[in-house]
């Protein structure tokens, strides 16, 4: 048994084996007894009301099949009768832990050693894989511009387009917008008054020195019956810009 315990050394070889208790106790008078590998298969510890804590590797001395076996019969005697009153506790993992509480555990507690270096990896391979997925962009590719168009070539094509369709009107108005645009300035009106007769006619006959009722015809009169009254209107528009802008 390699103890002082006194049961030990009567019972002499036992079948304690089992759990082999790394821990050795502190308490005054404690034993260890039957080491295995250089630690104790059998604890006893005297407590300060009287009685013994014993604790034991395996409970393989205390079945009927080996108590014939060695001093097993002996050692479970003693242990079990050296006192009047006897509790026996068989630990398993639904038992309370002896621990202290140290208060409420947070999640991060809970975790295992070693999960923020695992975290840590997980994230460094995720952006590998993004990197390695990632969709790239090519090199930069030169694209030459549109062709540039004369504005003549513009105002051209879409006349034939009013032509084609006999939208004299639509041409007239552009024509008519477009010369009150330009005109309103150089009378003084504001060019958000361009094109409200009562307020262009009278500037511009001021600044003419003529009546307003030809400049009513001319430019908020009905649109031209024909391609020739349209050409008409557009140089008699004209005429009136060149006329307003003569010093």
């Amino acid at each position: 048994p390699a103890c002082a315990l006194p049961a030990a050394r009567r019972a002499g070889t036992a079948e304690t084996g089992g759990i082999r208790y790394r821990y050795a106790t502190t308490a005054h008078g404690a034993d260890a007894c039957y080491p295995a590998d250089g630690l104790p298969t059998l604890l006893r510890v005297p407590q300060s009301r009287g009685g013994d804590t014993v604790v034991l590797g395996a409970p393989d001395i205390l079945y009927n099949e080996r108590l014939a076996q060695q001093g097993n019969a002996s050692l479970a005697l003693q242990l079990l009768g050296s006192r009047p009153h006897l509790v026996w506790y068989l630990p398993s993992l639904a038992d309370a832990s002896a621990a202290p509480d140290t208060g409420e555990r947070g999640f991060f507690d809970l975790l295992p050693s070693g999960w923020l270096w695992a975290a840590l990896q997980l994230f460094i391979a995720a952006v590998l894989a993004a990197l390695w997925r990632g969709r790239r962009f090519g090199p930069l590719v030169l694209e030459d511009l549109p062709v540039a168009i004369r504005a003549s070539e513009t105002v051209e094509g879409r006349a034939r387009l009013y032509r084609k369709v006999n939208a004299r009107d639509r041409a007239a108005t552009a024509l008519r917008t477009t010369t009150r645009t330009r005109l309103a300035p150089l009378v003084g009106v504001p060019a958000t008054q361009a094109h409200t007769p009562e307020t262009l006619l009278p500037a511009l006959s001021a600044h003419l020195h003529g009546d307003a009722r030809p400049l009513h015809d001319l430019l908020f009169g009905p649109p031209p019956g024909d391609d020739a009254a349209l050409v008409s209107l557009a140089d008699r528009l004209d005429a009136l810009e060149r006329e307003v802008r003569r010093p």
